[in-house]
């Protein structure tokens, strides 16, 4: 399969592999957009999923927060006793979880939040994510929760035993823990274990994170075969326009493949119009009118 992500059909992705879909990725050229949202919190509008907002709005992948791999829950599909399944049919994205590397051994800046053993990155979640056909995992750290790189490190073995899809590993800020976000040697080596792409903040949503140093880490990553995702996780996705054309004009300089709005807008999902301002910034109206008005039966 050759076809970039952003010109791909429901059809085209339903048919891809792993390998397909990082190949199709990277055939954007860095003008593919990943939307995050909350599915324990309620649907911003009754009688449709976030999910599918995400997508109407030009979405290119699906990220679910908090998502539960035993219990399936997914507020507003409460009697789906397969929500991935349905959220693929509504949307014809490919996608993803998250999964949290939780280190216990580590002592937490604030109150660690305690997680279900269905959030956890283990090899039973990862067992269950491959058997529901989940098209990516992202090991990361929501607020609080005390993931650390080397808990990180860990997890992408087990992950690349047990789960079938890709695997994208690193923070999006520290996740309760004071430690380096953007370690160069940390995403290098998350590579060299498996990782089919790394997370790196943002220039502007992390103190300290720069253009300069995230620009290295991108390189040697992208020179790697890795993929490079720049995240917005610290709810600056619901900041205004201006500053989501910043972050997206950043993450091109940066060289990034997968440009992520986080879940930290009301509703728990990216504010649908910088969704919009985000797609047109980083790959025109052309494109972006393309991705919104393209029917799934295609």
């Amino acid at each position: 399969m050759s076809k970039r992500l952003i010109s791909c059909a429901t059809s085209d992705i339903k048919k891809m592999s792993p390998k397909d879909l990082k190949d199709a990725i990277i055939a954007s050229e860095g003008r593919v957009i990943l939307g995050e949202t909350v599915v324990t919190s309620p649907p911003l509008l009754k009688g449709i999923t976030n999910s599918e907002i995400m997508a109407a709005f030009s979405a290119d992948m699906l990220l679910l927060n908090e998502y539960d791999v035993f219990t399936r829950y997914i507020n507003g599909m409460e009697n789906d006793e397969n929500p991935i399944e349905t959220i693929k049919y509504l949307t014809g994205k490919p996608v993803g979880i998250n999964l949290e590397p939780v280190d216990y051994d580590v002592k937490t800046v604030e109150e660690r939040i305690t997680l279900p053993k269905g959030r956890m990155a283990s090899e039973e979640t990862f067992i269950e994510a491959s058997n529901q056909k989940i098209d990516f995992i992202c090991l990361t750290g929501n607020p609080a929760t005390g993931v650390t790189n080397v808990s990180i490190e860990k997890s992408i073995i087990k992950a690349k035993k047990y789960f079938s899809g890709l695997i994208f590993a690193g923070k999006m800020h520290g996740a309760g823990v004071n430690e380096k976000v953007v370690s160069e040697e940390n995403l290098l080596k998350f590579i060299e274990l498996g990782a089919d792409g790394i997370l790196v903040p943002t220039a502007g949503t992390v103190p300290g994170v720069n253009e300069q140093d995230l620009s290295s880490v991108v390189s040697k990553a992208k020179g790697l075969g890795a993929l490079t995702i720049g995240t917005v996780g610290t709810s600056q996705e619901s900041a205004d326009i201006s500053t989501i054309r910043e972050f997206g004009l950043s993450n091109k300089r940066v060289g990034v493949d997968i440009h992520h709005l986080g879940d930290g807008a009301y509703g728990r999902l990216p504010e649908p119009e910088n969704l919009l301002a985000l797609s047109i910034c980083i790959r025109g109206k052309r494109h972006t009118y393309y991705r919104m008005s393209q029917s799934i039966n295609r």
